[in-house]
């Protein structure tokens, strides 16, 4: 599937960018119906480094985190999908709640998350600064979500 690596393979080409002095950038997310606000995001944590790689929770894990009638979207579409965008170099799928091991994997440069997170509660945060990392927060563009497309498709075409 293009860019989209298993862990293992995520790691050795971490040791391969490492070595070539590449900035790494990591963020993670459902990223389910892709919309406006998810590209944006990724745009702009591309431009924290050189390589942006982006962890995507697996069906399991985001019927664990969401409930059982999401994702809307397959999660090897949804890897598939974030792995076609520009900003996008390395798409990694993980079963956990969190991305702490593939974060712990990776020891990202910068870690990113939505400004909706408080620095100090973003899972890795002590992983990468350990490191002589930093993390970052970006904000969302405003009225883009997920949750609001499918609101605004049940109310447009489920009958009351």
């Amino acid at each position: 599937m293009g860019k989209v690596y298993t862990q293992k393979a995520l790691f050795a080409l971490r040791s391969a960018w490492k070595h070539t002095n590449k900035r790494v950038v990591f963020t993670n997310g459902v990223f389910d119906i892709l919309h406006r606000g998810h590209v944006e995001y990724l745009n702009t944590a591309k431009k924290l480094g050189d390589i942006l790689v982006v962890g995507v929770n697996s069906d399991i894990s985001v019927q664990r985190l969401k409930g059982p009638l999401r994702p809307i979207v397959h999660e090897e579409d949804r890897a598939f999908i974030i792995s076609q965008l520009a900003s996008v170099d390395a798409v990694c799928l993980f079963d956990e709640d969190t991305p702490i091991d593939l974060i712990t994997a990776v020891v990202p440069d910068v870690l990113v998350k939505g400004a909706d997170y408080a620095p100090e509660n973003i899972v890795g945060k002590d992983v990468v600064e350990n490191a002589g990392g930093k993390v970052q927060t970006i904000e969302f563009v405003p009225e883009r979500s997920t949750t609001s497309i499918v609101e605004t498709i049940v109310s447009r075409f489920v009958k009351k």
